[in-house]
C-alpha cells in the first residue's frame, strides 16, 4: 500500500494542479508517521470487510484504529492528514477506504478546527472532484461522504470550500447534483456566513431550472430550495445576530418567487411522483416567505388552482393540503382572504377529498383529513357565509357519505377554538344543520347528534334550547325502540341503531353535565366529604369531628332550634351508602393517622341511624377489632387476618338483617364505591371481596343482576386488578346466586353487543374503553371461576352449558391474542380441575370436550416454533392433560394428533441461552407439560400399537437436521420408553416388524454428531433391545452385554471413525437378533430415512445395512423382493456417491445368492427406467460374466411369453416365471448390451437374442399387445407416453447395438440404405422389414445360418400367433435360398408351413405360408417334384375355397412358381381344377384376383400337353369371351397379363390367322384388339356361326358388368358380333330384348358407355330394319 501510494503521489499532485492551479507538489515528511497512518488504514479496511462478512457490529480493532488515527492528529495533524490525501490520491483504491478516509478527516476536523491553508486547499479540490463524480451507486455513497467533508471544513473555512463551490455554480450551465446538495448542508450549517451568498445561489439556480431534465437533479434543487429557504426563515429571526450586508424580507421573497412560480407551473405537472413530491414539500419554506409580502400573496392565490389539480393524481394528498393549509391560515391571518372566484374550486375540491374514501396508496390519509379540516376552518373566518352556502348545497344531495363528511366539518368548525368565529358563522351552521334532522339515516343521526353534543361543550346550550333537545329526545325514543323491536335478520341494522344509542347517551351526558349542582347542609356536606375525597390524610379527623358532631347531636347539645320538632337521629346519606365507604376505608387501617380507629368509633356512635337492628352487635365487634388495631401498628399487622375479620363482621352485620333488603341496598352502595379508588389498591381488592360476599345473601335475585350487571359495565378489563376483582366477586357470589350470576353475564352479552364492526362498549366511560379482548377474557375467566365455587352438583349440570359454552363463545368471537388465548386455557385448566375435583363423577362426559380439544390444537399449531415468548404452549399443553382425564376419552388417532401437535410445538424450539432466566423457566414449564400430557395420553394405550405411534410421531423429529430437535425427541423417547416399560404390567408382545422399526429408526442415531444424542439413542436401543429379550424369552450372553458396554463407553468419544466402528459393532452383535421379518422391517425403515439428515446418517443406515445383509443374505430367500423394494425406492434420495453404491452393492450381493428374484422384481419396476434404476444396472455391466448370466435371463424372460407356460417346480421358478413388462426387459437389455465391450461379438447367443427380439418386435404390433408400462402410464399420466419409451422403438434399438457387433459395414449400411429400421417399426410394413432382414442375415451373418434357421422353425411351431406370423415371414426369405435345404431342415418347414397354410387364425400367417410354399420352387426347385402334392394340394385349396382376396391371389402366384417347375404329368387331376377354378376369378371384383388368375391361366396354356389339350381347348372357349373384354380391363396390369393369356391360347383354335394378328404395328391397343375381334368374328361367321351366336348373347351379359370398361368394351364387341353375323342367326335374335338392354344403358352415369350403347343400338336398329345382312365378304 506504501508504494502505491508514493508512486501515486507525484500523479496524484499533477491531477490537483489542474483543479487548483496554485497548489504545489506533496511532500513526505515524516516516514514513519506515514507508515503508520496507512498501516491503520489497512486494518480499519480489513475489520470493515470481516463486518460486512459477518454482520455483527464495528470491531475493537476498527474503532481504535482510528482512535490511534486521531492521537496522532492531534499531535501531527499536517502529517496525518496529507497521508490520508495521498490515500484518497491512489487511482485503484476501494470505494470503501476512501469513505472510512473520509470519515476520519471529518473527525479531524472537528477536532482540530483551524488547519494549514495549503491541507485545507488540497482536500477541497479533491473532496470536490470526488463529489462531482457519479458513476454508480458506490460513487454516490463516495461522493456523499465528500459532501459531508466539505461541510465540516466549510465551519473554519468556509470561504475557501465557497469559493470552490461557486467557481461550479455558474448561470446557465446545469451544475453537478452534489454541488446544490453541498450548498444546501452549507447553507443549513452556516447560516450567517452563508446569507451574502444567497442571493447569488438563488439565482443562478434559477438558470439552471430550464436545463434539469433528469428527475435526480431536480429532486436535489427541490430539498435544496427547501434547505435555502428554512435557512432564510432562520436568518430572518435573527436577523440582530447577523454581522454581514443583508437583503431585506421583500428582497428573498422576490428571489424566491419566480422559483415558485416555475415549480408550480412546470415541475409540479412533471411525470414523475419523486419530483412532484419534491416541489410540494419545497413549496412550504418557500411560501413562508411568499405569503407575508402582499403583493406576492395575490400571485401566490393565482396558483391555487395548479394545487388543487393535484388531487386527481397519484401524489400523496396530505403534503398538497398541507400546502393549502398554509396559504388559507395565512389568509386569515393577513385579512387578505383568497379571491372569491376560487372559492367554489377550493370548496369543492377540498369536499370531495372529505367525503370520499382515500385511495390505498394514500399512506396519510386520517393525517390529510385532520389538515382538510384546519383549511374548512380558515375558510369559515374568512367566508362563513359562502361556505355555509356551500355546506347547504351539499346538504342537498342525498348521499349518505357527502352528508356525514358535510356535518363532520361542521362539528369541527363549531369546535373549533377561534374567537373569530362569528356568532353568524355559527347560527349557520346550525341552519345547515337543521336542515337534514328528517334524514333517518344513523350515520347522517350521529353526526348531528355528535353536533348538539359540542354545541353544548362550547357554550351555545341557548342555541340547542328547542330544536336540539327535540331532536335528542326523539332520537333517544327511536333507537330504544328500534332496539327493543329488533330483528334477527337484520343484524347489521341492529349494530348501527345501537351506535347511535351510544351516541344519544354520551350527548345526553354531555348536556345533563352541564348543570351545577346545589348546595348541601354542613353535616351533609362532611358526610359527603367522606364518601367522595381522595384525600386520605384528611379522612381521620373529619371522621373524628364527624364522630363529635354525631355525639353532640345524639345527646341534643347543639340542636338548632330549626329542627327541634325533627327526630333525634343523625340526619345521615344512606346508611348503606356509608357503611359501604367506611368499610373499604377501613381495608387499609393505617392510613391517614390511623383512620381505623377513628372509623370505627364512627360507625359505633351511628350504629342507630345507621342499622338500628346490629347497634348492640357492633357495640361487641367493634369494639374487638378496635382493640386488634390497637394492638398492632402499621408493622405488625397481617393484612389477610385484618380483612378476614372486616369480612367475618361483616357477614355477622348482614344475618341481623336476614329477611329484608338491607343488603341488597349494601351490595348497591359497595358496588358504587368502586370507581372511587384507584388500582391496584387494597381497599378495592377488599371492596370486590365484600361485594362478592354481600351479593351471595341478597334474597332478590332480580336486583342482585342489577347489581352484578351495573358492576361489569363499569369495569375497566384492561385492569388486571379490576378484572380480577371483579372474577372473585362473581365466584364469590356464585356460592349462593349461582343461577343469577349466570343470567347476569348471559345479559351482558347481550347488551355488549359481540360484532367486529360495532364494537363500541361503555360509551359512558371515556376514561376507560374497553378492548375486546379484555372483556372476553375477564368473562372466560369468570365462568371458570364460577365453576371452581359453584356446588358440585349444581356444577355437573351447569358445566357443559352455559359456562363452557360461553368460555368458547368468547374465545373464538375474538381476535384470540396471547393475554385471551392465556385466560382460555387457565379457564379451562380451572373448569377441567373442578370437573376432576368432584368425587363420584359416575357416568358424566363432557360435552365440550371435542370443540375444546380443537380450540386447544388450533392454539398450539398458532404458536411460533422458532421462539418461546409466552406461557400459552405450556398452559395449553396443561389443559389437553387435565381434558384427557374425562370422559369421553380420546380415540387412537385424536391421541395421535394431539402428540404430534404437542412435539412439533415444543421440539422445534431452540435451545435457550444460558443468560436468560426467564426464557428457560418458560422452556422448563413446557417441556415438563408435553412430558405430563405425552403421559396422560400414552396412558390411555399402552400396548405396542400406542407406542407405534408415539415413535411414529417423534420420528421426524429424530430424523430432523437440527440438533436440538433431535436431541430434544431422543430425550423424549426415551422418556416415553421407560414410561412404558415401566407402566406396563402384563408383557404385551410387539406386532411383527414393530421392533424392527424401531430399531431402524434409533439405530443411525447412535453416530450423530451430537454426544447428549448419541448417548440418549443407546439407552433406547438398550430399552428396545431389553423389551424384545423378555417378550421373546432370549437371553443376552455376558459377552454381548459386556460388547454393547464397551460400544457405549466408545460412542462418548469424538473421533468420527472410533464412533462409526462402535455403531457397527453394535449392528453385529444384535444382529443375530432379529427374525426374518424383523430384519426386512429394519431395512426397511433404515432405507427409509437414508436422505433425510446429513452424510454421517445415511453412512450409518448403510453400514447397519451392510452388515445385516452379509450375515443373514442366504436366510432372506422368501424377503429379498421386500428387501430389494425398499432400497430401491430411496435409492432415488441418496445424493452421495459413497452411500449410493453401498445400496446397490447391497442389491448385487442379493442378486448373487437370489438372481431370479432380484431379476423379477427389478423388472417389474416403472418406466422410464430412472437414474438409480439405470445405476443398479452399469453396476451390474460392470461385472462381465454376471451380466451375460443376466442377460441370458432376460432373453429367456421375452422368450418365456413367447412359448408354453410351464409349471413352476421352485420358487426360483416362480420368481422366473412371473409376469414382468416386456419393455422393461427390452429397455435392460438395450442397457447391458451398450454397456458390454463392443468387441465382444456375444457369439453363444447372439443369433438367439436377435431372433427373440424380432419376435419380441413382431408381437408389439399385434394390436392386443399394448405392453402394461402404457397401461399403467394412461392411469397415471395425461400426456402420451415419450416416444422413445415404446416396445419397437427399443427393440430395434437392441437389434441395431447387436448387429453392429457383427462388424459388417456393407450390412449396417444396406440396413441403412433400404430402410429397414423403418419397416420394422412400422407395423404396416413390418412383415416387409421381416424379409428384407432375413434377407440380409442370409446373406451377411454366415456364421449363424443354421442356428437362426433352426430358431425360425421353432418359431412358426409355437402357440404364439405373433411369433407364428413373423417366423413364417423369415422362412419365406429361407424357402427362396438354399439354406434349410442345406441344412436339411425343409421337410420340418415344408410341415409347418402346410400347417399354417391350413389354418384360418389368422390371413397374414396363411398368405406367407403359401408365399414360402411357393418359394421352394427358388430356393429348392430340385424338391418341387417331390412335394407337389402338397403344394398343389395346399395352393388349390384357397382357389376352391376362397377365404379373402389376399390368401386367393398368394396361392394362384405360388401355383404360378411351383408349375414352372413341373409338367403336366406332374400336375395330373389337379391341370382341371387350376383350369376351372382360375376361370371363375377373371370377372373378380379384385384387380389382383384377375391379374394372378390371368397370368396363372396363361401359364396352364404354356404347360398342357397332348393329354390335355383337348380339356384346355374347351376351357378356352368358355374363357374366351371374358378374355376379349378384359384385354380392355381397367387395370392396365390386368388387362396386359389378359391379352398376353388370350394370344397363348389362340393357337387352341387352330386358326393360323389369329395367331399373328394384322393391323399396323403403331396402332393403338385398343384398335388392334378391335381388328382381332373382328377377324375373329368374321373367321367364326364362316367356321361356326354356331359358336359366335352363343359368344353375342354371353356379350350382352357383360353390359350389366359393373366396370365400366367392360360394360363398353362388352357393347362394341356386340356391335361387332352382330355387323358379322349372318342372317339366319340374326333372325334368331330377340331384338327387343336386346334394343332394351342397350336402351337402359342410355342411363349409365358413364358417358363412355352410353356412347357405346348408342353406337352398337345404331348397329342393332340397321340389323332389324333391312331384314337381312350382307355377307361378310361384303361388307368388309
Amino acid at each position: 500500500m506504501t508504494e502505491a501510494i508514493t508512486e501515486a503521489a507525484v500523479a496524484s499532485s499533477e491531477e490537483v494542479s489542474e483543479e487548483r492551479d496554485d497548489l504545489g507538489p506533496l511532500e513526505l515528511h515524516d516516514s514513519g508517521t506515514f507508515q503508520q497512518v496507512v498501516n491503520l488504514l489497512d486494518i480499519i479496511d480489513s475489520e470493515s470487510a470481516k463486518t460486512d462478512t459477518t454482520g455483527a457490529g464495528l470491531d475493537m480493532r476498527k474503532t481504535l484504529a482510528s482512535v490511534i488515527i486521531m492521537e496522532k492528529a492531534t499531535t501531527e495533524p499536517s502529517v496525518v492528514i496529507n497521508t490520508l490525501i495521498r490515500c484518497l490520491q491512489v487511482p485503484e483504491i476501494s470505494t470503501q477506504r476512501k469513505v472510512n478516509i473520509y470519515n476520519i478527516l471529518q473527525d479531524i476536523i472537528q477536532q482540530e478546527g483551524e488547519l494549514e491553508e495549503q491541507c485545507v486547499q488540497r482536500l477541497v479540490a479533491i473532496a470536490s472532484k470526488e463529489m462531482r463524480e457519479i458513476p454508480e451507486m458506490e460513487g454516490y455513497m463516495k461522493a456523499e461522504v465528500a459532501s459531508d467533508t466539505l461541510v465540516a471544513l466549510s465551519r473554519n473555512h468556509f470561504s475557501l470550500v465557497m469559493y470552490e463551490l461557486q467557481h461550479h455554480l455558474k448561470p446557465l450551465n446545469l451544475t453537478d447534483e452534489f454541488v446544490i446538495i453541498t450548498l444546501a448542508k452549507l447553507a443549513n450549517g452556516n447560516v450567517f456566513e452563508f446569507m451574502p451568498y444567497m442571493g447569488i445561489t438563488l439565482a443562478t439556480i434559477f438558470t439552471m431550472l430550464r436545463l434539469a431534465n433528469e428527475a435526480k437533479i431536480r429532486q436535489a434543487i427541490c430539498s435544496a430550495m427547501e434547505t435555502f429557504c428554512e435557512t432564510v426563515q432562520f436568518y430572518l429571526k435573527h436577523l440582530e445576530e447577523s454581522v454581514y450586508p443583508v437583503m431585506t424580507e421583500e428582497e428573498f421573497a422576490l428571489k424566491v418567487f419566480p422559483m415558485y412560480r416555475y415549480f408550480v407551473t412546470v415541475w409540479l405537472r412533471h411525470y414523475n411522483p419523486e419530483v412532484k413530491l419534491g416541489v410540494i414539500k419545497s413549496l412550504k419554506p418557500m411560501l413562508g416567505l411568499l405569503l407575508p409580502n402582499d403583493d406576492l400573496r395575490e400571485q401566490v392565490y393565482d396558483y391555487i388552482p395548479l394545487l388543487l389539480a393535484e388531487y386527481q393524481g397519484s401524489l400523496e394528498v396530505l403534503f398538497v393540503t398541507q400546502v393549502l393549509r398554509q396559504i388559507l391560515e395565512l389568509s386569515v391571518t393577513t385579512n387578505t382572504p383568497v379571491p372569491q372566484m376560487q372559492l367554489h374550486t377550493i370548496f369543492t375540491e377540498l369536499h370531495v377529498q372529505v367525503c370520499n374514501k382515500a385511495p390505498a396508496q394514500h399512506q396519510y390519509s386520517s393525517q390529510n383529513l385532520m389538515e382538510m379540516v384546519h383549511c374548512f376552518v380558515a375558510l369559515a373566518r374568512s367566508y362563513p357565509k359562502e361556505l355555509m352556502k356551500f355546506f347547504f348545497s351539499q346538504m342537498e344531495t342525498n348521499k349518505e357519505a357527502v352528508r356525514v363528511g358535510t356535518l363532520n366539518l361542521i362539528r369541527a368548525i363549531v369546535s373549533a377554538d377561534e374567537p373569530r368565529m362569528s356568532i353568524r358563522a355559527i347560527y349557520l351552521a346550525i341552519r345547515v344543520v337543521k336542515n337534514t334532522i328528517s334524514d333517518t339515516r344513523s350515520k347522517v343521526r350521529m353526526a348531528i347528534l355528535h353536533i348538539i353534543g359540542q354545541l353544548a361543550l362550547c357554550g351555545y346550550q341557548e342555541r340547542i334550547k328547542g330544536w336540539g333537545l327535540k331532536y335528542l329526545s326523539v332520537q333517544l325514543t327511536l333507537s330504544t325502540y328500534k332496539l327493543t323491536n329488533r330483528r334477527e335478520k337484520f343484524y347489521q341494522r341492529d349494530l348501527e341503531e345501537r351506535m347511535v344509542h351510544k351516541v344519544t347517551m354520551d350527548t345526553v351526558k354531555i348536556i345533563t353535565s352541564s348543570v351545577s349542582g346545589m348546595t348541601t347542609e354542613f353535616w351533609v356536606r362532611l358526610l359527603c366529604y367522606i364518601m367522595e375525597t381522595d384525600y386520605v390524610e384528611a379522612l381521620t379527623p373529619i371522621c373524628i369531628s364527624l364522630t363529635n358532631l354525631a355525639e353532640h347531636q345524639l345527646h341534643g347539645q347543639d340542636v338548632d332550634v330549626s329542627v327541634a320538632g325533627k327526630s333525634r337521629q343523625v340526619d345521615l346519606p344512606a346508611p348503606q351508602k356509608l357503611l359501604a365507604r367506611l368499610l373499604v376505608l377501613m381495608s387499609s387501617p393505617y392510613k391517614g393517622e390511623g383512620r381505623g380507629i377513628a372509623m370505627l368509633n364512627l360507625l359505633r356512635t351511628l350504629s342507630q341511624s345507621i342499622a338500628p337492628s346490629m347497634a348492640d352487635m357492633w357495640e361487641l365487634e367493634i369494639a374487638l377489632l378496635v382493640r386488634y388495631l390497637e394492638e398492632h401498628t402499621e408493622f405488625t399487622w397481617d393484612q389477610k387476618a385484618w380483612e378476614d375479620k372486616l369480612i367475618q363482621f361483616l357477614r355477622n352485620s348482614l344475618k341481623k338483617t336476614r329477611g329484608s333488603s338491607w343488603s341488597l341496598r349494601l351490595s348497591k352502595e359497595l358496588n358504587n364505591q368502586i370507581a372511587s379508588f384507584d388500582s391496584p389498591s387494597l381497599e378495592k381488592g377488599f371492596l370486590y371481596r365484600a361485594l362478592g360476599f354481600t351479593l351471595a345473601t341478597g334474597l332478590e335475585a332480580s336486583k342482585v343482576e342489577v347489581l352484578l350487571l351495573e358492576l361489569l359495565y363499569k369495569t375497566d378489563y384492561s385492569n388486571d386488578f379490576d378484572s380480577e376483582g371483579v372474577i372473585m366477586c362473581f365466584g364469590l357470589c356464585a356460592r349462593g346466586q349461582v343461577k343469577t350470576v349466570l343470567n347476569v353475564l348471559h345479559d351482558f352479552e347481550e347488551r355488549i353487543q359481540e360484532s367486529e364492526q360495532s364494537w363500541q362498549i361503555s360509551a359512558w366511560r371515556k376514561d376507560h374503553p374497553w378492548r375486546r379482548e379484555t372483556v372476553k377474557s375477564a368473562l372466560m375467566v369468570m365462568y371458570s371461576c364460577v365453576a371452581s365455587y359453584c356446588h358440585p352438583q349444581l356444577l355437573l349440570n351447569l358445566v357443559d352449558s352455559p359456562i363452557t359454552a360461553k368460555i368458547i363463545h368468547h374465545y373464538v368471537s375474538s381476535c384470540q391474542d396471547i393475554c385471551l388465548k392465556m385466560a382460555f386455557m387457565k379457564s379451562v385448566v380451572q373448569v377441567t380441575k373442578a370437573i376432576n375435583n368432584i368425587k363420584d363423577l359416575e357416568d358424566f362426559h363432557f360435552a365440550q370436550k371435542t370443540t375444546l380439544t380443537s380450540i386447544i390444537v388450533a392454539v398450539i399449531k398458532a404458536e411460533p416454533t422458532d421462539n418461546l415468548v409466552s406461557p400459552v404452549r405450556a398452559l395449553a399443553m396443561e389443559a389437553l392433560s387435565h381434558l384427557s382425564k374425562l370422559k369421553p376419552f380420546y380415540s387412537t388417532e385424536e391421541n395421535s394428533e394431539l402428540m404430534d401437535i404437542s412435539i412439533h410445538s415444543v421440539i422445534s424450539l431452540q435451545l435457550p441461552g444460558e443468560d436468560n432466566e426467564s426464557i428457560k423457566t418458560l422452556y422448563a414449564n413446557a417441556l415438563s407439560s408435553l412430558e405430563q400430557l405425552m403421559e396422560s395420553l400414552l396412558q390411555r394405550q399402552l400396548d405396542p400399537k400406542g407406542l407405534q405411534e408415539m415413535v411414529q410421531l417423534l420420528e421426524k423429529w429424530i430424523l430432523s437436521e437440527k440438533e436440538w430437535e433431535r436431541e430434544k425427541a431422543v430425550s423424549l423417547h426415551l422418556y416415553l420408553m421407560w414410561i412404558y416399560v415401566h407402566s406396563t404390567a402384563v408383557c404385551i408382545h410387539l406386532k411383527l416388524g414393530q421392533f424392527g422399526t424401531m430399531v431402524g429408526l434409533i439405530a443411525p442415531c447412535t453416530c450423530d454428531a451430537h454426544q447428549r444424542t448419541r448417548m440418549a439413542s443407546m439407552n433406547v436401543l438398550s430399552s428396545l433391545l431389553d423389551l424384545h429379550a423378555s417378550q421373546t424369552c432370549s437371553l443376552w450372553g455376558p459377552s454381548k452385554q459386556k460388547e454393547l458396554e464397551k460400544c457405549k463407553g466408545d460412542l462418548q468419544s469424538t473421533d468420527v471413525e472410533k464412533i462409526f466402528c462402535a455403531s457397527s459393532r453394535i449392528a453385529k452383535v444384535v444382529c443375530m437378533e432379529f427374525s426374518c421379518d424383523e430384519v426386512v422391517s429394519l431395512i426397511q425403515k433404515l432405507c427409509e430415512n437414508t436422505g433425510a439428515m446429513n452424510l454421517q446418517h445415511d453412512k450409518a443406515s448403510v453400514t447397519w445395512i451392510a452388515f445385516f445383509l452379509q450375515m443373514r443374505a442366504k436366510e432372506l430367500e422368501d424377503k429379498v423382493a421386500e428387501i430389494l423394494s425398499a432400497i430401491l425406492v430411496h435409492l432415488p434420495v441418496v445424493d452421495h456417491p459413497e452411500v449410493r453404491r453401498l445400496l446397490i452393492d447391497g442389491i448385487l450381493l442379493l442378486a448373487h445368492h437370489h438372481q431370479e428374484t432380484i431379476l423379477t422384481s427389478l423388472l417389474r419396476q416403472p418406466l422410464p427406467m430412472e437414474s438409480h434404476l439405470a445405476e443398479v444396472w452399469l453396476a451390474v455391466s460392470e461385472n462381465v460374466p454376471f451380466a451375460r448370466t443376466m442377460l441370458h435371463s432376460l432373453m429367456g424372460r421375452l422368450q418365456s411369453r413367447l412359448s408354453p407356460r410351464i409349471s413352476a417346480t421352485s420358487k426360483a421358478d416362480i420368481w422366473r416365471l412371473a409376469a414382468v413388462d416386456p419393455l422393461m426387459t427390452l429397455c435392460t437389455i438395450h442397457l447391458l448390451i451398450q454397456k458390454l465391450d463392443e468387441n465382444d461379438k456375444l457369439p453363444d447367443f447372439l443369433p438367439d437374442l436377435i431372433y427373440t427380439l424380432l419376435l419380441q418386435l413382431g408381437s408389439s404390433h399385434r394390436p392386443e399387445a399394448a405392453p402394461p408400462v402404457l397401461k399403467m402410464w394412461k392411469l397415471v399420466h395425461t400426456t402420451p407416453l415419450p416416444e422413445e419409451m415404446n416396445l419397437q422403438r427399443v427393440t430395434i434399438k437392441s437389434m441395431q447395438l447387436l448387429f453392429k457387433r457383427v462388424k459388417s459395414q456393407h450390412l449396417a449400411h444396406t440396413l441403412d440404405e433400404q430402410a429397414v429400421w423403418d419397416l420394422l417399426q412400422d407395423g404396416g410394413t413390418f412383415l416387409e422389414g421381416v424379409s428384407l432382414l432375413a434377407r440380409l442375415c442370409m446373406q451377411h451373418v454366415e456364421g449363424h445360418r443354421q442356428r437362426l434357421a433352426e430358431l425360425v422353425l421353432r418359431g412358426m411351431d409355437s402357440e404364439v400367433l405373433s411369433c407364428r406370423i413373423s417366423s413364417t415371414a423369415v422362412c419365406v426369405e429361407f424357402m427362396s435360398g438354399p439354406v434349410l435345404y442345406q441344412e436339411k431342415l425343409l421337410k420340418p418347414a415344408a410341415l409347418l408351413l402346410e400347417k399354417g397354410a391350413d389354418q384360418e387364425e389368422d390371413e397374414a400367417l396363411r398368405v406367407l405360408s403359401l408365399r414360402a410354399l411357393g418359394n421352394m420352387a427358388l430356393g429348392a426347385p430340385k424338391k418341387v417334384k417331390q412335394y407337389r402334392k402338397v403344394l398343389l394340394e395346399k395352393c388349390l385349396g384357397p382357389l376352391r375355397e376362397p377365404v379373402s382376396n389376399s390368401v386367393t391371389a398368394e396361392g394362384m402366384e405360388a401355383l404360378t412358381k411351383i408349375l414352372a417347375e413341373l409338367r403336366e404329368g406332374d400336375v395330373g387331376s389337379s391341370f382341371d381344377a387350376m383350369s376351372e377354378q382360375c376361370r371363375i376369378f377373371f370377372d373378380n371384383e379384385s384387380e389382383l384376383l384377375r391379374l394372378k388368375a390371368f397370368i396363372l391361366f396363361g401359364k396352364l396354356a404354356r404347360v398342357v400337353g397332348m393329354s390335355k389339350k383337348h380339356f384346355f381347348k374347351g376351357e378356352v372357349k368358355k374363357a374366351w369371351i371374358p378374355l376379349m373384354l378384359h384385354s380392355q380391363d381397367p387395370c392396365s396390369n390386368a388387362a396386359q397379363a389378359c391379352m398376353a393369356t388370350m394370344f397363348q391360347c389362340v393357337h387352341f383354335w387352330g386358326w393360323k390367322s389369329l395367331e399373328h394378328p394384322s393391323g399396323p404395328s403403331d396402332t393403338a391397343t385398343d384398335d388392334k384388339m378391335t381388328v382381332f375381334q373382328t377377324t375373329m368374328c368374321s373367321i367364326l361367321t364362316r367356321k361356326k356361326p354356331a359358336v359366335l351366336y352363343r359368344f353375342l348373347l354371353e356379350t350382352m351379359a357383360y353390359v350389366k358388368n359393373n366396370l365400366s370398361r367392360i360394360r363398353i368394351a362388352a357393347c362394341n364387341l356386340a356391335g361387332i358380333i352382330m355387323k358379322q353375323m349372318s342372317t339366319h342367326y340374326l333372325k334368331k335374335l330377340d331384338f327387343p330384348a336386346l334394343r332394351n338392354s342397350l336402351q337402359e344403358l342410355q342411363l349409365d352415369p358413364d358417358p363412355g358407355v352410353r356412347r357405346a350403347a348408342l353406337e352398337t343400338l345404331t348397329v342393332l336398329d340397321s340389323c332389324s330394319q333391312h331384314g337381312f345382312l350382307a355377307s361378310p365378304q361384303g361388307m368388309s
